[in-house]
C-alpha cells in the first residue's frame, strides 16, 4: 500500500519545503456509485467508517439506477400484476410522460392520488398508472430508509443492526393494490362472462340466419328481418378469442346462403350487393392508406378493426369478390409485414441487448474476482465499474422474461464489488489510525527535543525521527496536513534555534583561524635548537587555549600545525642528536687515554646493540603482517612503524658511534708505532 510521507530534509540541519502531497489520495470507499439496491452511499454518507476519510467523487459522477431498483423494491413488496390483458393493451393510452406525472410527488401525495384514481378511472385503465406511480413511490421509499440507515450508522450504530421503521403510506398503498386486483380480477372474470354471454348471443344469431334462410315468409319481411339480425350481430360485444375463427366463418357462410337464397329477387339482392361493394371498396382504400401512418403499432390497431368490419359487411358480387380480397387482403399484408418487422427487430435488439448486458456482467465479475492491494488499484477498478455501469444504461431492455434476471446478476456483480472495497477501505481505516498514533508519538518525541541545546545528540535524534516519519504510513486526509505541520514545527523550532547559535559561534570560528594561522606563522620562523623543548610546549599550550575554526579550514589548519610541529621536533632532535656525538667524541678520546682495551669494549658493547635492534626490527616487520588481519589493524601498524623508525634512528646512532670508535682505535694505534 503506497504511503503518505511528507518530504523531509535531506541537510541534518533543517526539515525543508512544504509537504508533497502522498503519491496517492486516499478515497472513499463508497464513491463509485453504488449500482442501486447496493447501500447507497455517499459524500455525506456514514455507511462505511473506512470511507469516512476518503476521498470523494464528484457527485455527478453517479450512475442512476433508481428506476431499476424501484421496480425491483415493488416486486418484493408483492406489487406485481402479472400480465395485461388485450382490453387493458387496448384501452390504455401509451404511459410516455406518466412518470413526469408523478415526480416531486411525495410518497402520501402519490398514496392519495392513487385511491382518487382508483375511485374514478376504469378498472381497465389503470395498469400503467398503477406501474409508474409505484416505481415513483417506491424510488421515494427508498430514498427515505437510506436516509433512515445513513443516520442510523452516524449515531453509531451497526450498519448489519440497521431496521428501517414500519412505513404507513407504503402499508396504505398496497391496501390500495389489493384493492385494484381484487377490482380488476372482478373484471376480468365479468368480462370473460359477458364474452361466453356474447357467444350464446352469436350462435343464436347465426341459427336464426339458418333458420331465415329457409323461411317461407313474405321477402321484404325476412329482408328485414335480416337487416335486424345483422344489426344485434354487431351490437353483440367481443366472444372468447378460442371461439373467434369459427364464429365469424360460420355467420359468412350464413349470411352467403342468405343470400343465395333471396337471389330471386334480385333487385334487391343488387342493391345490398352494391352497398357492400362500396363498403368494402372504402376499406380497402382505408387499409392501403395505413401504411402512410408513422406508427406502426397504431396501424396495426387499426388494420384490426377494419378487418372486423370486413367480416360484418356482406358479400359482394362474385365478379368482385375475388379482386376485391386480394386487394383487402395485399394492404393488410403490407401492414402486417411492418408489424412483424418492427416487433421482430425490438426482439432481436433484445436479444443483442441481453448479449452485451451478460458480457456487461461477465466484466463486473472479472473485476469482483482481481485481486486489489492498494487504494491505487481500487480506485481504478471503481472507475471501471462505474464505466461498466454507464455502459449499462446506454444499453435497452433485454427480453422481458431475461430482464429482472440479467439486472438481478449485473447487481450482485456490483454489490460483492462494493461490499469488498468497503472491507478493504475498513482495514485501511485501522491501519490510518495505528499511523496516526505512531505519528502522534513522533510528534511528542520532536516537541521534547525541540528545545534541547545537546545540539549534536538532539540532531542525531531528530534524523532518527524523521527517518521513521517516512517509515510510517499514511494518515487519514482529516489529520494529515494538522499532524505534519505539528512535526515539522518541532524540527524548525530545534533547527531554527541550532541555526541561531551556531550562526554567533561562526564569528568566533574565524577569530580562532586568524589567532591559529598567526601562531602557525610564528612557529614555522621559530629556531627549535635555540629554544629547545620549552618554545615546543609553549606553542602547544598557545594552540591548544584557542578555540575551533571553522570547519571548512578545519583539515588544512591541522594538517598545517602538524607539519610545523614535526619540524621544530625534527630540528630538536637533530641538534641533541649533534649534542650527543659531542659528547660521545669526548668519551671516546677519553677512552683511548686511558686504553685501547676500553675502546674494544664500548665498540662491542655497541656491535652487540647494532645486532640486536636488527633482531627488533626483523621482529617488527614481520609482526605489521599479521596485525593487517586484526580489527584495529590501521592503528597498530602505525604504532609498530613508529618503533621501527625509533629503532633504525637507534641502531643508525650505535653505528655511527661505532664508526667513531674504529676511528679513534685507528689513531690509538697510529701513534703507539
Amino acid at each position: 500500500m503506497d504511503t503518505q510521507n511528507p518530504t523531509l530534509p535531506a541537510p541534518e540541519e533543517q526539515v525543508g519545503g512544504a509537504p508533497q502531497a502522498p503519491a496517492e489520495d486516499m478515497r472513499r470507499a463508497d464513491v463509485i456509485p453504488p449500482i442501486a439496491g447496493a447501500p447507497a452511499c455517499g459524500p455525506a454518507d456514514g455507511c462505511s467508517a473506512a470511507a469516512e476519510d476518503a476521498e470523494a467523487a464528484p457527485a455527478d459522477q453517479r450512475v442512476d439506477f433508481a428506476d431499476e431498483e424501484a421496480a425491483l423494491a415493488a416486486r418484493d413488496a408483492g406489487l406485481e400484476l402479472g400480465e395485461e390483458t388485450p382490453e387493458e393493451a387496448e384501452d390504455e393510452a401509451p404511459a410516455a410522460g406518466a412518470s413526469d406525472l408523478y415526480a416531486g410527488k411525495s410518497g402520501p401525495e402519490l398514496v392519495e392520488l392513487f385511491a382518487r384514481q382508483l375511485e374514478e378511472l376504469p378498472v381497465q385503465s389503470l395498469r400503467r398508472e398503477a406501474e409508474a406511480l409505484k416505481i415513483a413511490f417506491y424510488k421515494q421509499r427508498r430514498a427515505a430508509v437510506e436516509a433512515e440507515r445513513r443516520a442510523f450508522v452516524e449515531q453509531g450504530g451497526a450498519e448489519a443492526e440497521f431496521v428501517a421503521s414500519a412505513d404507513g403510506d407504503e402499508a396504505r398503498l398496497k391496501e390500495l393494490f389489493q384493492e385494484y386486483r381484487r377490482r380488476r380480477d372482478e373484471y376480468i372474470a365479468a368480462l370473460e362472462a359477458e364474452k361466453q354471454a356474447n357467444l350464446a348471443v352469436k350462435l343464436g344469431i347465426i341459427e336464426e340466419l339458418k333458420a331465415l334462410s329457409g323461411s317461407d315468409e313474405k321477402l321484404d319481411h325476412t329482408f328485414n328481418r335480416f337487416r335486424e339480425l345483422q344489426s344485434r350481430w354487431k351490437e353483440t360485444g367481443p366472444v372468447p378469442q378460442a371461439d373467434l375463427k369459427d364464429l365469424w366463418e360460420n355467420y359468412n357462410l350464413q349470411v352467403e346462403n342468405f343470400y343465395d337464397f333471396i337471389k330471386i329477387n334480385k333487385e334487391l339482392r343488387d342493391l345490398d350487393l352494391r352497398r357492400n361493394l362500396e363498403r368494402k371498396t372504402a376499406l380497402c382504400e382505408e387499409a392501403e392508406a395505413l401504411v402512410l401512418n408513422p406508427s406502426v403499432i397504431e396501424a396495426f390497431r387499426r388494420l384490426q378493426k377494419l378487418h372486423d368490419e370486413w367480416r360484418e359487411t356482406g358479400p359482394v358480387a362474385n365478379e368482385f369478390k375475388e379482386a376485391l380480397w386480394e386487394r383487402f387482403r395485399a394492404a393488410s399484408g403490407r401492414i402486417n409485414k411492418l408489424h412483424q418487422a418492427h416487433f421482430e427487430a425490438i426482439r432481436a435488439e433484445q436479444v443483442r441487448n441481453l448479449e452485451l448486458k451478460t458480457g456487461l456482467c461477465e466484466a463486473a465479475e472479472a473485476l469482483v474476482q482481481q485481486s486489489q492491494a492498494s487504494r491505487r488499484d481500487w480506485n481504478k477498478a471503481g472507475d471501471r465499474l462505474l464505466e461498466i455501469q454507464k455502459t449499462w444504461k446506454t444499453i435497452g431492455f433485454a427480453p422481458r422474461k431475461d430482464n429482472n434476471r440479467i439486472y438481478e446478476r449485473f447487481r450482485a456483480a456490483c454489490d460483492r464489488f462494493f461490499e469488498a472495497k468497503r472491507a478493504f477501505y475498513a482495514g485501511v481505516k485501522e491501519e490510518t489510525d495505528r499511523n496516526l498514533k505512531a505519528k502522534t508519538e513522533l510528534c511528542e518525541a520532536a516537541e521534547a527535543l525541540m528545545e534541547s541545546e545537546d545540539w549534536k545528540a538532539a540532531t542525531d535524534e531528530l534524523i532518527a525521527l524523521q527517518a521513521r516519519w517516512k517509515e510510517t504510513g499514511a494518515v487519514s486526509r482529516r489529520h494529515s496536513d494538522r499532524i505534519w505541520k505539528r512535526f515539522r514545527a518541532a524540527c524548525d523550532r530545534f533547527f531554527a534555534r541550532k541555526s541561531e547559535h551556531f550562526a554567533a559561534v561562526d564569528g568566533e570560528y574565524e577569530e580562532n583561524l586568524r589567532r591559529k594561522l598567526a601562531l602557525l606563522d610564528e612557529m614555522e620562523a621559530a629556531d627549535a635548537a635555540a629554544g629547545g623543548f620549552e618554545l615546543i610546549r609553549d606553542f602547544q599550550r598557545r594552540w591548544s587555549e584557542i578555540g575551533f575554526v571553522p570547519i571548512r579550514r578545519k583539515e588544512a589548519v591541522q594538517k598545517r600545525y602538524k607539519a610545523a610541529a614535526d619540524a621544530l621536533f625534527e630540528a630538536l632532535r637533530g641538534s641533541e642528536r649533534d649534542r650527543s656525538m659531542s659528547r660521545f667524541r669526548e668519551k671516546a678520546a677519553s677512552m683511548r687515554a686511558a686504553g685501547g682495551g676500553r675502546l674494544r669494549s664500548e665498540r662491542e658493547r655497541l656491535c652487540a646493540r647494532v645486532r640486536q635492534l636488527e633482531q627488533d626490527i626483523a621482529v617488527l616487520e614481520n609482526n605489521i603482517g599479521f596485525f593487517a588481519r586484526s580489527k584495529n589493524a590501521d592503528a597498530l601498524v602505525a604504532d609498530v612503524r613508529a618503533k621501527i623508525e625509533r629503532a633504525r634512528a637507534d641502531m643508525a646512532a650505535a653505528i655511527e658511534k661505532v664508526k667513531l670508535l674504529d676511528r679513534e682505535n685507528q689513531d690509538n694505534n697510529n701513534e703507539n708505532k
